[in-house]
């Protein structure tokens, strides 16, 4: 898997995977001129030959591509690669928005819209996953455990038993505040300020899905939680020892 942490320099290398050639070029030309590296391909036939051989920070992918649909892209590319996701669709469907943050995009943005919006969620999106090499050196404090679980922060790891357990950075970010605030009532502002970079909306329901997609990754059974518990109408508790 690569599992290689996107840059958030200028320099950061966007590609843009969009069957329409026009908004294809308005992108690739905007974001460039931005101080972005940037590419371009029409479909996913296209996008998994160009990630091949070369490497992404960030990608914006459409929903509605030619062939295999962007819902399954995203599926597929998260299976191997943890490179953020940004979706695009022509449709303003709830459905549509919170299926592709539960197959793995960050963030989904629906046409038409201002490339200057575009490029702000990029910003965020780049600040979220930025480099686990511009933080702090481990120290003992660094490591968090809950469980039979070891979350290394600066190594932005998480393991059982000594066997890496593979987190989009979403994923990480969101169990890393757990960890750090164990124990302790979390509404979905506060989970929010935390997790810098995210842009609020009252109807996201992207911290929701976040925590159901971490949940079955960590915890034995999903409809009876151990370690993230809802509080109904209020928020999340994380408790580290594990609720009977």
């Amino acid at each position: 898997m690569d599992n290689t942490p996107p840059r958030i320099a200028e320099k950061a290398r966007v590609l843009v995977v969009d069957d329409d050639q026009g908004l294809r070029d308005l992108l690739l030309d905007y974001l460039k001129r931005e101080g972005f590296e940037v590419a371009g391909v029409e479909d996913g036939e296209q996008m998994f030959r160009w990630l091949d051989t070369e490497s992404a920070d960030i990608i914006i992918l459409d929903l509605m591509l030619p062939g295999e649909d962007g819902l399954s892209l995203a599926r597929r590319l998260r299976q191997s690669h943890s490179t953020p996701i940004i979706m695009l669709s022509a449709r303003g469907d709830d459905v549509d928005r919170i299926v592709g943050l539960e197959v793995g995009a960050d963030d989904y943005l629906s046409k038409p819209f201002n490339p200057r919006e575009l490029l702000a969620r990029i910003r965020a999106v780049l600040r979220r996953h930025s480099p686990a090499a511009e933080e702090p050196q481990a120290t003992p404090g660094d490591s968090r455990s809950f469980g039979p679980y070891q979350l290394n922060i600066p190594m932005r790891q998480l393991e059982r038993a000594g066997e890496p357990i593979s987190l989009t950075p979403g994923e990480f970010d969101l169990l890393r505040v757990f960890c750090e605030h164990p124990n302790r009532l979390l509404d979905r502002d506060r989970l929010l300020d935390l997790l810098k970079g995210y842009e609020r909306n009252p109807f996201d329901r992207s911290i929701d899905v976040q925590v159901a997609r971490l949940r079955a990754k960590i915890e034995h059974e999903k409809k009876n939680p151990r370690y993230i518990r809802t509080v109904w109408g209020r928020g999340y508790i994380f408790t580290p020892q594990g609720q009977p």
